[in-house]
């Protein structure tokens, strides 16, 4: 999601809302948002929701669908490789341009990360890990030599949030957070070349788990069936 704005709208505070939906779990991918519920819930107007749903259906949050109206987008296993196989090209590339600038300050918050990580994932606060995931990925490509790369990566990264990330993938949390160990100490040896390769491998096996697990929750329709 993007950072809350110091003035909202009410078709931000819309946009929002419908964000915080899908993100929680409440409307899950090919769930209906009506502008009625919306409206109910936060006690604005219709108008405002159905700005911020066609914003959400311009950035691929949502699909707007004849004679039914606004659904959470859904992405079937093509898409999900076609996206993680970006993450994987630009994230690697955000780590090789962002490296070299990496003060001991930034390294300090990454090991702060880590280690917060490793009390989420021995708890298995899947919420707390997913936050804490964001802000590692965000430490390695949020700087001034790789702000495209962050701007991109950020599209990337809303679009698979669609699908719950480690909400539908709960087994991944100790693999992830090995990852990301990993990726850190590549960071702190200055070995970018490492850290690009390990983030390439660590979108890759995310990919595949995601994929996976989407494979068992929505199995193919038998043969013959549409």
């Amino acid at each position: 999601m993007t950072p809350t704005p110091l003035y909202m709208t009410k078709s931000d505070l819309a946009r929002r809302h419908i964000q915080g939906m899908i993100l929680s779990g409440q409307a899950r991918p090919g769930a209906r948002i009506t502008t009625r519920e919306v409206s109910e819930a936060l006690g604005i107007s219709e108008t405002p929701i159905r700005e911020a749903i066609r914003a959400l259906a311009a950035d691929g949050w949502v699909e707007l669908q004849s004679h039914v109206g606004a659904v959470v987008a859904h992405f079937g296993g093509e898409q999900i490789t076609e996206i993680y196989a970006l993450r994987s090209l630009i994230g690697a590339l955000a780590v090789e341009l962002s490296g070299p600038t990496y003060d001991e300050a930034r390294l300090a918050k990454i090991d702060a990360n880590i280690e917060a990580s490793k009390a989420a994932v021995a708890e298995r606060d899947v919420q707390t890990y997913m936050r804490l995931n964001n802000e590692f990925h965000t430490l390695l490509c949020d700087t001034p030599a790789s702000q495209w790369c962050y701007k991109i990566l950020t599209s990337l990264r809303s679009q698979t949030a669609i699908h719950q990330g480690f909400a539908a993938v709960p087994q991944r949390l100790a693999e992830s957070l090995a990852e990301h160990c990993g990726i850190r100490d590549a960071v702190r040896s200055r070995d970018f070349a490492k850290a690009a390769e390990l983030i390439r491998a660590h979108e890759h096996a995310a990919g595949v788990a995601l994929i996976n697990e989407l494979a068992v929750s929505r199995p193919a329709a038998p043969s013959g069936e549409r």
